[in-house]
């Protein structure tokens, strides 16, 4: 039934439905266009309000709406928030793989008796037979599809089952459509609309600028200890983390709640109790943090998220602008940060292993469009926006951490006239990395095939990297002076602008992109303390603490470093621990050590921090989670029932010299062990005393290499001095 939206005072109905006085952006427009019966296609970044755009015309028309949603979670979210605007519970009701028999007949009684103005489905639920064979007695007022660039291949999140949709409904019977989405680059638009016949559609495309984000990149170092700063310094905001493995969701959730902040985790493994529970408790404002799969959207109608954290990037700038696009939905602050290291770029193609050709080429496509915006030192926003086929005029968003820190300029004239050149001369039918490879001089197999190695700009930019020319051939598509065909797979073409820059060469301001230096992966996340430091080492204490062991070792009559070694003390003088507790988190320390000789240690670094006012690294301890130590314990256990090293080596498939490393960090860190027992069986007694001896009266260092040469003896080995030096210093310093 179509109806005449001019008769009709759409106020009013928001107002009694929604509690609205007015509508956002294109809202009105979008809704009367479904109302006149009209196939419907629209852009709408997150927080735009897509939904109203479906479910005011749903409350209004008669009959049902069909809204096809790939998200269970997100149909629970929608319909208890129907059924809180609307007083019938029957106004809305989802079908899914979670309701039972009784259940699904409830639905579909209440869709009979013409109470259900909106039904959520999801695409698998929508294509079984009874369903389609029920749908069919069923008087359908319009079919929304939400999510709609699940459609496409080059979405961020496929879904080969929304391809089925248009036969279904076709099956069921017609009625308008109205398809939605917040991500879509002009192709994954014109797929939706093709895969849909729905290319005659009105378009309402609205801007993707989001002006209330803030958008970071930071380097991955140190990325746990980072982010429990961070939320420390944010009580009680509300945040969502997005990791790349279900199993780093559950570590990172884990290490988070010992440091004392309420977290829980989010993924698709979880059972559906457990994973509704986490989300009902952070809408409900019961946990402060939700720790997610980037695979696994969260469907949240949450406005007040606060930050949004990458901890690894997504597989695509849509999946990305998605996530982000959680934070600030009321218009409030919304921070996006994310940690970047080209090493999670390689791990994503490795999974990307395997699978078809032609999705795998898509898939690096994409790929490179992440890693162009995490290393581009040009306006994160602009870089967004161009993505999404939007132009920014602005010269600086004022709300970016390139716009706010700009980098290096230079005159870029020379090198944008060889990139385009370059283009033209292989007849625009290669992609960035080839053109690359040609200006720097690499001979591949395909330049050596084409024989592109006899071109003119061949190795005309060798004295720069290839870091440098992608940064160039990213900024000219941004200026426009190149272009990409999407389509071929990411063959870059000479736009009009480009060639007529050739015919008229004149300055061009490029800048110098981040490098990226690959960090700490925080591979132990949260099961070992984070312990590297977030800088230099502070000379002044340095030398103080070195002072305060050398009096220490005198008084003790102990070697200096069987108190404490130097990388301890240079890890203090960059943290600044100031009790037992902090201490015991400072690298080769220790809980033994900590109680040990720990006291005067902290107590001069904190007569210190006082004096200088230092401000230190807040909540530097990262309290780790015990599951890492396992082999720590299963060694130290081991050798408590004097297993032979060998046998414990073996049990755990290491190396000797791996199996000696673990026992080392644990006497470094101040537990007692007494391998005796192996050492009288491989060692003789006078060779014993010998390496004693000198660790006890000579030694200046720990250092094994000057062991070996103070010692001078042929007939005594590294191994040895490895394991006299264990006992040496679990029974002195421990």
């Amino acid at each position: 039934m179509k109806i005449d939206a001019s008769e009709i005072s759409l106020k009013e109905y928001l107002n009694k439905y929604f509690g609205f006085n007015t509508f956002k952006g294109n809202q009105e427009a979008i809704i009367r266009n479904v109302l006149a019966g009209n196939d419907t296609f629209v852009l709408m970044p997150t927080g735009g309000g897509k939904s109203l755009c479906y479910q005011l015309p749903a409350l209004i028309l008669d009959g049902t709406a069909i809204i096809i949603s790939p998200l269970i979670a997100l149909m629970k979210n929608q319909v208890d928030n129907m059924r809180s605007f609307v007083i019938d519970e029957g106004v809305a009701h989802f079908l899914n793989s979670s309701l039972n028999k009784t259940q699904i007949q409830k639905v579909k009684d209440d869709i009979m008796a013409g109470k259900t103005k909106m039904l959520y489905v999801a695409p698998e639920s929508l294509t079984k037979e009874e369903n389609v064979q029920f749908l069919r007695q069923a008087k359908i007022s319009f079919y929304a599809i939400d999510e709609a660039h699940c459609i496409s291949e080059w979405g961020h999140d496929f879904r080969p089952e929304y391809r089925r949709i248009r036969p279904i409904i076709n099956e069921i019977g017609n009625a308008p459509i109205i398809a939605l989405t917040a991500t879509a680059t002009p192709k994954v638009q014109h797929d939706i609309q093709k895969n849909l016949s729905m290319l005659e559609a009105n378009v309402f495309k609205s801007s993707f600028n989001r002006p209330n984000l803030y958008y970071e990149v930071r380097p991955k170092r140190n990325a746990v200890k980072e982010i429990i700063k961070y939320i420390k310094n944010n009580p009680g905001k509300s945040g969502i983390i997005y990791c790349l493995s279900r199993k780093k969701v559950e570590e990172l959730a884990e290490v988070l709640q010992v440091n004392g902040i309420k977290a829980l985790p989010y993924h698709a493994g979880m059972d559906a109790n457990t994973r509704s529970g986490n989300q009902d408790k952070f809408l409900m404002e019961e946990v402060d943090v939700i720790v997610a799969t980037i695979a696994f959207g969260m469907g949240i109608d949450k406005p007040d998220v606060r930050y949004v954290i990458h901890y690894d990037i997504p597989k695509s700038l849509e999946g990305y602008y998605q996530e982000t696009g959680r934070a600030g939905r009321d218009g409030g602050e919304g921070q996006c940060i994310t940690f970047y290291s080209y090493k999670d770029i390689q791990k994503l193609e490795k999974f990307m292993q395997g699978k078809p050709v032609s999705e795998q080429e898509i898939g690096k496509q994409l790929l490179l469009e992440t890693v162009s915006y995490a290393e581009s030192s040009i306006c994160r926003r602009k870089t967004l926006l161009n993505y999404f086929g939007e132009e920014y005029t602005e010269e600086n968003c004022g709300s970016c951490d390139n716009c706010l820190n700009p980098k290096t300029q230079f005159d870029g004239q020379e090198e944008l006239q060889m990139v385009l050149e370059t283009i033209l001369a292989v007849n625009q039918k290669f992609k960035g990395d080839h053109i690359v490879n040609i200006l720097i001089g690499n001979v591949t197999a395909a330049i050596k095939s084409y024989k592109h190695n006899q071109l003119d700009t061949f190795g005309q930019g060798a004295e720069k990297d290839p870091m440098f020319w992608n940064s160039i051939i990213r900024q000219a598509l941004v200026m426009k002076y190149i272009d990409k065909d999407i389509e071929n797979y990411g063959l870059l073409m000479v736009t009009e602008k480009g060639k007529e820059y050739l015919e008229n060469p004149h300055e061009v301001m490029f800048t110098l992109d981040e490098r990226y230096e690959d960090g700490d992966d925080d591979d132990a996340i949260g099961l070992s303390p984070d312990k590297s430091g977030g800088g230099g080492a502070d000379d002044e204490l340095l030398s103080m603490l070195k002072e305060l062991r050398k009096k220490m070792a005198k008084k003790l009559n102990l070697p200096p470093f069987v108190i404490f070694q130097d990388p301890s003390l240079e890890d203090m003088a960059i943290q600044y621990p100031v009790t037992i507790d902090e201490l015991q988190n400072i690298s080769g320390v220790g809980a033994g050590k900590a109680r040990k000789f720990g006291k005067e240690f902290v107590e001069l670094i904190k007569a210190y921090v006082e004096e200088k006012e230092i401000i230190r690294p807040q909540d530097m301890v990262v309290k780790s989670v015990a599951s890492k130590s396992m082999l720590k314990v299963y060694i130290i256990q081991s050798i408590d029932r004097k297993l032979d090293l060998e046998d414990i080596a073996e049990a755990k498939n290491l190396e000797m010299d791996e199996l000696l490393n673990e026992i080392e960090a644990i006497v470094n860190s101040g537990t007692k062990i007494n391998i005796d027992y192996y050492i009288d069986r491989v060692i003789d007694e006078d060779k014993q005393d010998e390496i004693y001896d000198y660790f006890r009266n000579e030694a200046e260092s720990e250092s094994i290499e000057e062991a070996i040469e103070a010692l001078d003896d042929d007939d005594i080995t590294e191994e040895e001095i490895r394991l006299m030096r264990i006992k040496f210093m679990s029974e002195m310093g421990n």
